[in-house]
């Protein structure tokens, strides 16, 4: 059977006169820019009635058609037990996990791997009904490959306040990072706007026109070959932590996606970027009492620390 289709037809408005044609569609349709890129390349765009680059620009006027695919197969929760992953604190509102690496925060197009609601699911908690069937609960996510602290609403109301104090910037995240070199200032501010990387999918970099983003970062050590730094974040852009500090030229070490030294990497034992969400302080959603909660680094990024403060 042919998957379904739904076919639209628009006009270009003056507000995106001048974008490119992927990012015209991103923004009339609701879709990613990967997507849309793949809808360019894969014929299922006409732009004045021929097919464009995905880097076309469209002008005030034109008449773009897009063929979009029919609603994909629902992604759901599967109930499996994560090996390593550890409930911090739970009540009746909340459960703050501490993630392992290779562990994603909910169930999505294109992972089959465990994730956080899994294991919850499995181990029996009942949480908020609140948000899309795949995601109910999540209030904030930490990437695949970070490990550290998550917070999952259990109760309609824990969701609903602390998803708003996410949003308003009232909950203290603290990630330790243990970056390349030195950087100087030995603490400071990275204000630079982020966004998503135009040639390579899956990744961000610093520019003109992207989302403001603001990280803070203090040095805790100084060492031969890196530094160990504590940082705390202004807003949650993807991958932040992880752009700002390649774009200070000082990467998370094992961060080969953004620049990070692969001797290094191999000479500590990494495979992933050294990156841990290490503290987590919030007002309870119900009780309005100040609740803090850390996590030790995990096993490996001990050992990679442990080889650096060798190596002085």
């Amino acid at each position: 059977m042919t998957a379904p289709t739904d076919s639209r037809l628009v006009t270009i408005p003056s507000g995106l006169c001048g974008e490119r044609v992927d990012v015209a569609i991103a923004r009339m349709f609701g879709v990613s820019r990967t997507a849309a890129a793949e809808l360019v390349s894969s014929g299922q765009v006409l732009l004045d009635g021929a097919e464009p680059a995905k880097s076309e620009r469209v002008l005030e006027g034109s008449r773009l058609e897009v063929t979009l695919p029919g609603p994909a197969e629902p992604v759901t929760v599967v109930a499996a037990s994560v090996a390593g992953l550890e409930v911090v604190y739970v009540d009746h509102d909340l459960v703050v996990v501490d993630k392992p690496v290779g562990v994603a925060a909910h169930p999505s197009v294109g992972w089959s791997g465990p994730t956080v609601l899994g294991h919850l699911a499995a181990a029996g908690y009942r949480l908020s009904t609140s948000g899309v069937p795949e995601r109910q609960g999540i209030v904030s996510r930490l990437d695949v490959g970070t490990s550290g602290l998550m917070v999952v609403a259990r109760s309609e109301v824990a969701y609903s306040r602390l998803k708003r104090a996410f949003r308003e910037r009232r909950v203290d995240k603290t990630y330790h990072a243990l970056v390349q070199g030195h950087p100087d200032p030995l603490s400071g501010t990275i204000d630079a706007p982020i966004y998503r990387h135009p040639k390579h999918d899956y990744k961000y970099a610093v520019g003109e026109g992207g989302r403001p983003s603001v990280t803070h970062y203090e040095t805790l050590e100084a060492h031969r070959f890196a530094s160990l730094l504590e940082i705390t974040l202004e807003t949650g852009r993807t991958h932040q932590i992880r752009v700002h500090l390649s774009a200070l030229h000082h990467p998370c070490v094992g961060d080969l996606t953004y620049g990070a030294d692969p001797v290094l990497a191999a000479r500590v034992g990494l495979r992933r970027q050294w990156l841990h969400a290490y503290g987590l302080a919030f007002e309870h959603p119900t009780t309005n009492e100040r609740v803090s909660f850390a996590a030790p680094y995990p096993d490996d990024l001990v050992h990679a620390l442990e080889v650096i403060r060798g190596a002085d």
